[in-house]
Order: C-alpha cells, then sequence, then structure tokens
C-alpha cells in the first residue's frame, strides 16, 4: 500500500508539473495586463500566425499529386500542434535558464523549432538564407503583432515606440520580401552585334520555324486504362504495357508504394503513352520521338513540346511526344540517374509499338511511319537518354542484365538533346557515324554548363556517309522555357523565388529559336537538306529568322579533317597530323590544358591558351607536308575567348582592359612561300566572354562555381575570304598574327579543313 501510495503521490506530482508547464507556455490572461504582457501576448498569436504560414506552405509546395489546399492545411495542423509540443520542450530546457520568463523563452525556441520542421518538409532554401530569414521574420512579425495589441487594448504612455516599432516592422518584412519578389537584373550586359553574313532567305530557302504546307491531325495512344490523365485514357489506338522491372529494377521500397498509389500500375507494366501530331494526309513520313526530363512526375511534362509537334508535323514528320512522368521524382524519392537506361529503352518500346502498326495492313497507321528514318529529341534527362538508346538500338542484350534481350535496329538517323544532362547514368558512351545535335542555355541553373558538348566531343566520324554533330548555346535562355509548360523558373518555390529571371529572354523567343534549330536539324537529316547546313555553323545567316540573341555554334562534318586537336600528347611544339610542328613568338602564355567547365568539371577536350600584350606576337603551325586546298572549300577553327585577368601589365599599360573585340590575322602560307590571309572578324566575331548570375543573392551562386566558363564556337572561313587565295595550291603553314588586338587571351580547341 506504501508503494502505492508513493506512485499515486508521483502521479499527482507529475500531474502538476505539467499543468504549471502549460499554464507558462500559453499567453497572459485576463482584462487587467500590463503594457509588457500585453507586448508578449501580442507577440506569441504574430508568431503563432508566422509558423502556421511557414509550415502551410511547406505543405503547399509539396506537390504529391494530392490537392496542395488539402497537403497544406495539413502541414498547417501539424505546425499547430508542433507549435504547442515546441514550446513545451522549450519551457522544459528553461527550466534551468532563468534570464528570460519561461513564456518567452519557450515562446522564442518553439518558433525557432517550427521553422527547422517546415525546412525539413519542403521549405528548399540554403541554410545561409533560411537562417538569416527566420530572425528577419520573427522580429517583425514579434514586434508588429505585439505593439499592435498593446495599442488596441491600452492605453500606452509608450504609443510612439510602438508606433515607429510597427512601421519598422512592416519596413523590415517589406525590404526582405522585395529582395526576392522582384525578377533580378543582368550585372553582365553584352552589346555585341556579330558580323553580317549572307542570308540564307536570300536564297529561297524556307525558314523552318515557321509551320509548313500539311494540314495536321491529333491523337493520342496509350492501354486506356491510365487514372490520372483523360487523354491516355480517351485514346486513339491502344497499346500494350511492357515489363520494365529488370530495367528500372530500383522501383522499389516507398519510391514504387507511392506512384503504384499515384499511377496505378508497377514497373511490370509501364504504359506506353504518347502524343500524336501527324500530317493528315496518305503517304509515309519520317518518325520523330520527344521525351521530356525529371521533372516532378505530378506535374505533366508530355504536352510541353506541342509547339515542335505541330511545326514538325506540318513540315511533313510524324512527332510523338513521349509520356514518361512515371519515372520522375517526386516527394517520396529520385531513381538519381538509376532510371536512366529505362528513359532510353522505353523510346526503341515506343519504336517498337510503331513497327507493329507499321507492319499490319489492317491497321489505320499501315505503312504511315517510316521506321528507316528516326530522330529521337529528348530534354534534360531525356537528352542524355538520346545516346543510350541509340546505344541499345544496336545491341542484342541489356548491358546491366544479359536475361533482357533486345531485337531493336531501327533506322535512327540522328539525335537530338535540349540542356541534357550527362552524369546521371554511369556509363560515357561514345556516338560513331551518326548525326548529334545539342543546345543549351546560358541562364540554364539547373544544368548550368552544356553538357551537351562533352557528348559532342564524344561523337566521331568513321565512315563516309555524311553525318555532323552541331551545338547551339544560346545567351539568356533558361532550362525549363524550351518545354511550354516547365517556365522560367528551373526550381520550383521557394527556392525558385531566389532564381535571377530578369535577364532571360521570353519563353517565346526561346521557344522560336528551338523551332527554327530543331526545324532545320529534322529537315537536314530526315529530309536531306543540305542547305540548311550553314545554319548550324554560323546564326547570322538566320538573323531574319531569330530573335535578336547572342548565339554561339558548334559544328563538324564527316567531311571535315582536323590537323591540330591537342588531345594526342602533352608536347605544345607538335600537333594531331604527324610532322606537324607549333610554334609561338612574343606571347605572354602558352600552354595546353583540358578545358573546364564553371564547375571545375571537364568539358572533354584539351586546348590551347595563349595570351599576348604584343601586337607582334604570333602563333603558328607549320606541316611537313603540304596539304592541297581541293578538295576542301574552308579553314575550320574552334575558338574562344580565354580569361584576361591572367595576363601580366604594367601599371600604366593602356590595354590592360579586356579588349571590346578580339580580332587578329589569320595567314596562310603554300609549299612556295606565297602568302594569302584574313582576319577572324571578317567572317564571325569572337563572341565576348559571357558571366551569368544565376540566383539575385550573390550569397547564393557560390554552388555554381565560376561567373563565367570558356564557351567554344566553330568559324568556317571560306578560301575566298582570303585575300589572293585564287593563288594558293595547298597549305604548309597556318598562323595566328595578333596585330589587331594588342593584347587578349585566345583558347584553340581545334585547327582543320572543311569541304
Amino acid at each position: 500500500m506504501k508503494f502505492l501510495s508513493s506512485e499515486d503521490s508521483t502521479t499527482k506530482n507529475m500531474l502538476s508539473f505539467f499543468k504549471r508547464l502549460v499554464g507558462v507556455i500559453n499567453p497572459p490572461k485576463g482584462k487587467e495586463l500590463t503594457e509588457n504582457q500585453l507586448f508578449w501576448k501580442g507577440a506569441f498569436y504574430g508568431l503563432l500566425a508566422l509558423s502556421l504560414l511557414v509550415t502551410f506552405m511547406s505543405g503547399w509546395f509539396f506537390r504529391t499529386g494530392i490537392s496542395p489546399i488539402l497537403v497544406g492545411t495539413g502541414a498547417l495542423l501539424i505546425g499547430l500542434i508542433g507549435f504547442w509540443i515546441f514550446r513545451f520542450i522549450a519551457s522544459l530546457i528553461h527550466i534551468t535558464i532563468n534570464s528570460l520568463p519561461t513564456f518567452v523563452f519557450s515562446l522564442v525556441l518553439g518558433t525557432i523549432a517550427i521553422f527547422s520542421l517546415a525546412k525539413e518538409m519542403r521549405f528548399g532554401w540554403p541554410s545561409v538564407i533560411y537562417d538569416s530569414s527566420i530572425a528577419i521574420a520573427m522580429l517583425s512579425f514579434g514586434l508588429f503583432a505585439g505593439s499592435l495589441l498593446v495599442l488596441v487594448k491600452k492605453k500606452s504612455s509608450m504609443k510612439l515606440f510602438h508606433v515607429v516599432t510597427i512601421f519598422g516592422a512592416v519596413a523590415m518584412a517589406v525590404l526582405s520580401i522585395q529582395s526576392i519578389s522582384n525578377p533580378g537584373d543582368d550585372p553582365y550586359p553584352i552589346n555585341f552585334e556579330q558580323t553580317a553574313a549572307p542570308l540564307l532567305s536570300a536564297s529561297g530557302i524556307e525558314n523552318p520555324g515557321i509551320k509548313g504546307d500539311y494540314n495536321i491531325e491529333f491523337f493520342t495512344y496509350g492501354n486506356g486504362t491510365d487514372i490520372r490523365r483523360d487523354e491516355y485514357k480517351d485514346v486513339k489506338y491502344k497499346t500494350e504495357t511492357v515489363n520494365a522491372s529488370k530495367i528500372i529494377p530500383e522501383w522499389k521500397g516507398k519510391k514504387a508504394k507511392w506512384r503504384k498509389r499515384f499511377w496505378g500500375f508497377t514497373n511490370e507494366n509501364f504504359p506506353i503513352n504518347g502524343r500524336v501530331w501527324m500530317p493528315k494526309t496518305e503517304g509515309t513520313f519520317p518518325l520523330i520521338l520527344i521525351v521530356h526530363g525529371n521533372h516532378g512526375m505530378e506535374h505533366f511534362s508530355d504536352p510541353g513540346y506541342e509547339y515542335l509537334g505541330e511545326l514538325l508535323a506540318s513540315r511533313g514528320f510524324i512527332t510523338v511526344s513521349v509520356d514518361e512522368n512515371f519515372i520522375n521524382g517526386t516527394w517520396s524519392g529520385d531513381f538519381r540517374g538509376k532510371e536512366m537506361p529505362a528513359r532510353g529503352w522505353l523510346l526503341l518500346k515506343h519504336l517498337e509499338q510503331w513497327k507493329n502498326w507499321s507492319a499490319d495492313n489492317g491497321h489505320p497507321l499501315f505503312q504511315k511511319a517510316d521506321l528507316n528514318n528516326v530522330m529521337l529529341m529528348g530534354h534534360s534527362r531525356g537528352g542524355e537518354a538520346m545516346p543510350i538508346a541509340l546505344s541499345y538500338n544496336e545491341l542484342s542484350h541489356f548491358p546491366d542484365d544479359a536475361s533482357v534481350k533486345f531485337e531493336f535496329n531501327f533506322g535512327i538517323k540522328g539525335v537530338a538533346a535540349i540542356a541534357p544532362t550527362d552524369a546521371r547514368y554511369f556509363r560515357r558512351l561514345n556516338l560513331k557515324d551518326i548525326n548529334y545535335f545539342s543546345i543549351q542555355g546560358s541562364y540554364d541553373s539547373d544544368e548550368a554548363s552544356f553538357f551537351g558538348l562533352r557528348q559532342y566531343q564524344r561523337t566521331s566520324f568513321t565512315d563516309t556517309a555524311m553525318n555532323f554533330k552541331a551545338g547551339l548555346y544560346v545567351h539568356l535562355a533558361n532550362h525549363g522555357q524550351f518545354n511550354s509548360i516547365w517556365g522560367r523558373r528551373d526550381g520550383g518555390p521557394p527556392y525558385g523565388w531566389f532564381l535571377n529571371t530578369g535577364p532571360m529572354m521570353t519563353g517565346e523567343d526561346q521557344r522560336q529559336i528551338a523551332k527554327v534549330y530543331l526545324g532545320a536539324y529534322a529537315e537536314a537529316i530526315l529530309h536531306k537538306n543540305d542547305a540548311y547546313l550553314p545554319l548550324f555553323q554560323n546564326a547570322a545567316v538566320a538573323k531574319d529568322w531569330l530573335p535578336d540573341a547572342l548565339l554561339l555554334n558548334n559544328y563538324k562534318d564527316s567531311k571535315s579533317e582536323a590537323l591540330i586537336t591537342f588531345d594526342e600528347d602533352i608536347d605544345l611544339t607538335t600537333g594531331t597530323v604527324k610532322g606537324s610542328q607549333i610554334s609561338a613568338k612574343k606571347v605572354q602564355v602558352w600552354k595546353e590544358e583540358p578545358l573546364k567547365f564553371r564547375d571545375g568539371d571537364l568539358q572533354g577536350t584539351t586546348s590551347a591558351v595563349i595570351g599576348w600584350t604584343s601586337n607582334e606576337a604570333s602563333y603558328s603551325v607549320e606541316l611537313d607536308s603540304a596539304i592541297g586546298t581541293a578538295p576542301f572549300s574552308a579553314l575550320r577553327l574552334s575558338l574562344a575567348r580565354g580569361d584576361h585577368s591572367t595576363l601580366k601589365f604594367d601599371a600604366d599599360e593602356e590595354n590592360s582592359k579586356e579588349p571590346e573585340e578580339l580580332n587578329f590575322t589569320i595567314r596562310l602560307t603554300d609549299s612556295e612561300g606565297k602568302t594569302s590571309e584574313t582576319t577572324i572578324s571578317q567572317v564571325k566575331k569572337i563572341s565576348p566572354r559571357i558571366s551569368v548570375k544565376y540566383m539575385k543573392l550573390d550569397e547564393m551562386n557560390g554552388r555554381f562555381g565560376n561567373k563565367w566558363e570558356a564557351t567554344l564556337e566553330t568559324f568556317v572561313l571560306p578560301w575566298g575570304t582570303f585575300s589572293y587565295s585564287e593563288n594558293l595550291k595547298d597549305i604548309q603553314k597556318i598562323e595566328f598574327v595578333f596585330n589587331k588586338t594588342e593584347s587578349g587571351v585566345l583558347i584553340v580547341d581545334e585547327i582543320g579543313f572543311q569541304q
């Protein structure tokens, strides 16, 4: 009995202690409260409102496919409960601290804990911003609500103080919000006008970015059981599902449970869903597949390429936007690149479906698609899926599991990668004898470097068939606007609020550039229209088709021959061609090094860097045996500006400032010693260094690396642009004479000829 009595006493003491803690963490009550008590009571309601707002927002941005209002409300309830629990815990901690009232201590600590909880839920701000935001938000909400309650409830002798406090709190909040509410600005404006070039339109060539002559029809195909979208439930043509369990075995655990609940299927029965734009006429047409990247799976991405589907279909191509949303990231997890094989494999399964339709003489799509004339196009991770699909197309077995057999072998003529990733798949794939094109924006904060150029470097030509590879770098374009749904922010809220969107071009302009180049690419590789090839060498030939933008082109075809690539060894004085000798005179910098992206990652090529501070400097390549100008038609160079700050100048030198134009003479010498020359700017100017500020706040830009990176571009100089070129029968020496700009840094990646 004594033991039971002791236990009862302990229970009573604990209950008493609990009630006492509850009493001290609740706001003061009563009609006759002191001014200090009223202030803290108001601060309580202000910080409670702030806590509930933060948790509601973290739920609102937590994309699950369920209504954001419901998720936000659920998060708000969690915040309401958490606000009480955290203050209770804080009051326990405060027992050992007597300098602050328990109520105040628990209120402050409880609010901080709520912010931490919201961050863990879905408030993806960097700590450097989030931590300072906590202090500002708590001060502004607490001071505002506390002083407001004093003014409303009590005649205070410090009325002026509380009025000033309210205005100060409002000003603090407004100034903080203003820092992220404005779209941002461009701290590195570029005033650059490219050398004029003969327009393609002047030769009667049609703009590939405008609709063609074909009327089009639109329809969808799928298995007809989609529980999320009517367009794949009410389909024109039904398809069978495919078993991807061995292609994406990572579909397991909580990822698999939530995905099955959301989509209604597992990796054993992936759907073959597609949106189709097709010429509305008789005949057989080339087939183009477009696939999106890793956007949030609940925010469906495949409708975002309608602008390309309508354009390409009107120009005689069956175009399909492929649905792969079900393997995209979601709140329950991202596959972190382990889904990349499935992205490529699914494209080939779509081609397999079209092959079955085309072979079925009882099907409306009988002989509609030309499976020997196919182009694949992908955005973001979908862009990296292009070389994967191309490689799998030629294999007999899945390389990660030989029990999966492949029987594809479709006639894929080329791939196009829009702002692609290049490191999600663990294999770095080399492409041979295939057309490759990639496009990238400088303000892409998702993929902050032109990773498509790394795949460009891994694409080679070994046979006599005409193929080409090309790259287009679009200054002021971002990642998302290539998809009409993804938008200007390459990151979801609330992180996306800090993105510097002010400098970006409009979505309409960005998509117009995509239409012109992707339309021209399709015409070139599927309709064999070589008239569009100059567009991939110099955007200036299509100035009347394109928005006013800084565009950098990279180009090489199977008819080109490289003399110097700098990749063969570490000897600065020897070239790629046997017996070639390289020399430099009066230069301050001369080195060969792997070219790097802004974050220090490798671009996949080695280049020479030449810097000079004298107009008597030069850099030359002399061949052991002269090479005839025929059958070549032009000199082809791959160049970029280097970092001018690496040069050393005397304090009073006038040429220490980076020149607006980096111009120099290119001199050719034949085996008889006759020379012929031109300047680089006569044909095409080297673009300025492109610097980018991705985030509005400086402290958030560090994770991207340097503000600029070397951006290579191709220069094709026809023999006719050189003086006395008609007397030049062969070439023994190629010389860069730096006599047009007194100082500069030039990156040379390749020197060669083009037919």
